[in-house]
């Protein structure tokens, strides 16, 4: 069993001086703040990773760690500047820190960064803590302050050893963390600490104790500049580190994880197709049908997601004296099977093999990326080529769904203009840092084109779903008046976004965003 907590932290150098370290007094930091004993703790924690450091790389750690209130295993996961998620397991009952002894649990969490690479122990560090509690004038904790003497011995066979003193300072609440941590580093600052450049005590240790180890830097920003290739790229690293860091969410089933990393999925395919004259085809083709595949696995999970609240609004919307029979229980009982089988899909699919060597492609990709000669142009002579020619596409498929009479073929071709729209979306979403103005009003209009054609499929699939239902209902004698009542208001839901289809597409082909990207 493991459980989560959010800490906001931030590290600093202790100044250099003749007498011992000492933690500060911070006089003047906040009106009424003071410092209070909060006591001295013997830790001793061993770091695990893989041959390669692929979680320090990552920004992450795995420690078990003895000693202190919080012994146990620790899994770390940056969520933003400063603050980490630690999701923690109790230590087993004869664990000894072998590394065959770490929780599955949290090998499953670390697996998109490790991507399967074995774990082992890379670096012990043996802490004497000092903790003295930051509290306000009512006594309400506001931060932590530990003073922190370090001794780091490497682990991985190089028998290095070093030794430091450091301060962390952790803010008790989210909410105040910005205004506590800056009036702490302010009054620090006039106490000579300065903020540290390690991220973390495991990545110093490492940097210290191996020679030759790999500099641990901090992830890149994913930004860009120069190239269309380079931009490109850019668009393409953000988008597979999305993937990375969505999985533990995924695995845990926190809210709309399952969604964003299938518009992840969506979002690099979408760029490795509308850019492909930038990048070798046969290196990006194979990644594209496996992110279309994890795509598929994950839309299970999802599109259940989606249909499920369409469906209940629709009950709730409706006066009580429409609701004829177990409705909402037959709803319930659907979606507890469907549910099931769908998220029991989704955990199949990232611990899968398949999934390990997508994860590995999608590295490959962002590391040693597949660039053409055309990708050395500038951006304003390649990028809007193929952001228009995406556009044209879309305007083939809106076409061709307003020409077709109603029924099912119509249904399938507005299906496949939403599909346009968004590749449209996403290729600007890769322009915009390079052409400006000119793909983001071209994404803002076809954004409203796409929201339109989602709507009017996901009532194509509500009302296939209310049919079933109802019949299910009439076959045991319920009445079918309330599934009956719900198509027919999505039937003219549905029509009317047929009838606004026409003039939401005038509105996002008008000439001066294209006009703008051509020049």
């Amino acid at each position: 069993m493991t459980q989560s907590t959010r800490e906001t932290e931030r590290k600093y150098e202790v100044p250099a001086s003749g007498d011992a370290p000492r933690l500060p007094g911070l006089t003047g930091s906040g009106k009424g703040w003071s410092l209070v004993d909060g006591g001295a703790h013997d830790l001793d924690a061993v770091y695990y990773d893989t041959a390669d450091l692929r979680l320090l790389r990552a920004s992450a750690t795995l420690r078990r760690r003895e000693g202190g209130p919080d012994a146990g295993w620790h899994l770390k996961l940056p969520l933003g500047e400063d603050t980490r998620e630690e999701i923690r397991a109790p230590l087993g009952t004869h664990d000894r820190g072998n590394p065959h002894d770490i929780p599955e649990g949290l090998r499953d969490l670390a697996l998109s960064r490790t991507r399967g690479a074995r774990l082992e122990p890379v670096v012990r560090l043996r802490t004497e803590r000092t903790v003295r509690e930051l509290v306000d004038a009512d006594g309400g904790l506001l931060a932590e302050l530990t003073l922190d003497r370090v001794r780091a011995d490497s682990l991985r066979g190089d028998h290095g050893h070093a030794a430091w003193t450091e301060l962390e300072v952790e803010a008790v609440t989210e909410d105040t963390a910005p205004t506590v941590l800056k009036r702490v580093e302010k009054a620090l600052g006039k106490e000579g600490f300065t903020r540290s450049d390690a991220p973390s005590k495991a990545a110093r240790a490492l940097s210290e104790t191996t020679p030759g180890a790999v500099p641990v830097a901090p992830r890149p920003a994913g930004t860009a500049s120069g190239t269309a290739g380079e931009h490109v790229l850019a668009y393409l690293t953000r988008q597979a580190r999305a993937v990375v860091d969505l999985d533990p969410a995924v695995r845990r089933g926190l809210p709309d994880s399952v969604h964003q990393m299938r518009v992840a999925c969506r979002r690099l395919r979408s760029c490795l197709r509308s850019y492909r004259p930038l990048l070798d085809r046969e290196v990006t083709e194979p990644v594209r049908a496996e992110l279309k595949w994890l795509g598929g696995e994950l839309g299970a999970e999802r599109d259940q997601e989606v249909l499920l609240a369409r469906l209940r609004g629709g009950v709730d919307a409706l006066p009580g004296e429409l609701v004829l029979g177990p409705v909402s229980a037959r709803l319930q009982a659907w979606d507890a099977a469907r549910s099931s089988e769908a998220r029991d899909r989704t955990l199949a699919a990232l611990s899968s093999p398949r999934y390990v060597a997508l994860l590995e492609a999608l590295d490959r990709l962002t590391t040693h990326p597949p660039l053409r000669a055309k990708a050395a142009r500038k951006p304003a002579k390649v990028l809007p080529r193929a952001l228009l020619k995406e556009h044209d596409r879309l305007a083939h498929r809106v076409e061709r769904a307003l020409r077709t009479p109603a029924g099912p073929e119509r249904d399938a071709a507005f299906h496949e203009a939403r599909k346009g729209a968004k590749r449209v979306r996403y290729a600007a979403e890769v322009a915009r840092p390079a052409l400006g103005g000119a793909a983001k009003r071209l994404a803002k209009r076809v954004k409203a084109v796409q929201e339109a054609l989602g709507d009017h499929h996901d009532s194509v699939v509500a009302r296939e779903t209310l049919r079933r239902q109802a019949v299910a209902a009439h076959r045991v004698g319920e009445p079918g008046f309330t599934w009956g009542l719900l198509y027919g208001r999505e039937q003219a839901g549905a029509a009317g976004r047929e009838r606004e289809l026409p003039q939401l597409w005038r509105a996002a082909t008008r000439g001066d965003a294209r006009k703008a990207l051509r020049t």
